[in-house]
């Protein structure tokens, strides 16, 4: 079986083209956009279909310009060097498809709700959280996916005690699923006088953010339902009111909050939308626990329990504890460049879940 039937074959090629006809036919009706929200998840499905089907084409058809290349080859030897980088591209693209096939479970194709904690470390370990928000941004910025805020702790001194945001885009979610987890920096502290170096921690927590049409049961009673002010930026109405919503699941103890709309019904209705993600997450990780045990990447707080280093002193490098895949450019790690992360990540989950 050759490369891009084999591909055709794990991707459902047909179906998906299918889908890809269904949705623009529905995307053309009068009233699509009547319900924004509907619509734009939509128009996300559309793109996570695209992203599979579009490089199958491009391979598909770089395939066939290979084998013209290579007859061309047979009469002319001075175009080896163009079949060769041929090759080298056709590989690249497959070696992509490949790490795209292990984005198989129930959630990857959905946005991501990614949460952010500073822990231990004090003021550093709150300026080390906002400098991982940033961080995710800028990643999502090179993928051309959304970003949109939740909510957001600012400190007093400095960066944030907390954050979350989404991150829409195709396959968000099954690309930073594996970022869950504690994520240490170590660094010549820039608010220590002496200039001793210092150890801090930021906990980070990826959700699905789901269709309201997936099913997830939530029964309200086991819900406590908090109001509050919201603080930072957004106006006089926004301090003066209780807008920001807090909701807790009683029986996980799990815990969302909201405070980036005026609107406390709004805020209301994110909330939900994030406790219920949150919901699904756990569902899928008990599903995977049954099929295999589960890596031990969910540590919050201490040394040794984290699943990334990042090292700003006395080298720069970021190494995973769990891939130990490693990049020596702290600062391209910090604007964005964390793919490689990411893939590698994508990878050792195959390896160790299969």
């Amino acid at each position: 079986m050759s490369a891009s039937l084999c591909f055709e074959t794990v991707f459902d090629y047909d179906a998906k083209l299918k889908s890809i006809v269904d949705i623009e036919a529905e995307m053309a009706a009068q009233n699509f956009w009547d319900n924004q929200e509907s619509a734009q998840e939509t128009v996300g499905r559309l793109k996570s279909v695209k992203a599979i089907v579009a490089p199958m084409m491009e391979l598909s058809a770089a395939g066939e310009d290979l084998e013209a290349l290579i007859e061309m080859a047979d009469e002319d030897e001075s175009i080896e060097g163009e079949v060769r980088s041929e090759i080298e591209s056709l590989e690249k693209q497959l070696d992509s498809l490949e790490l795209k096939a292990l984005l198989n479970g129930p959630y990857d194709n959905a946005g991501a709700i990614l949460t952010i904690h500073a822990r231990d470390g004090g003021t550093d370990a709150n300026d080390w959280a906002e400098m991982m928000l940033r961080m995710y941004a800028a990643w999502a910025q090179k993928n051309d996916y959304q970003v949109i805020e939740f909510d957001r702790n600012n400190n007093d001194e400095a960066g944030i005690n907390s954050a979350s945001i989404a991150i829409r885009g195709p396959m968000a979610y099954g690309y930073l699923k594996s970022e869950t987890g504690l994520h240490r920096l170590v660094r010549i502290s820039p608010f220590n006088s002496e200039g001793k170096r210092q150890t801090s921690f930021a906990a980070v927590d990826v959700s699905p953010e789901i269709s309201d049409s997936v099913e997830i049961s939530i029964d309200e009673k086991d819900v406590r339902v908090d109001t509050y002010r919201a603080s930072g930026a957004g106006g006089q109405h926004v301090n003066k009111t209780d807008s920001a919503i807090r909701l807790t699941h009683i029986p996980t103890n799990t815990v969302v909050q909201c405070q980036s709309q005026r609107s406390q019904h709004k805020n209301r209705d994110q909330a939900w939308k994030m406790l219920r993600a949150q919901l699904a997450r756990l569902e899928e990780e008990k599903r995977e626990a049954e099929e295999a045990d589960k890596y031990a990447n969910k540590s919050r707080v201490g040394f040794g329990s984290q699943i990334r280093n990042y090292f700003q002193h006395p080298d720069q490098r970021v190494k995973d504890t769990r891939t130990g895949f490693s990049m020596g450019d702290f600062h391209k790690v910090l604007d964005g460049e964390i793919q490689g992360f990411l893939d590698s990540l994508l990878n050792w989950r195959a390896k160790n879940n299969g």
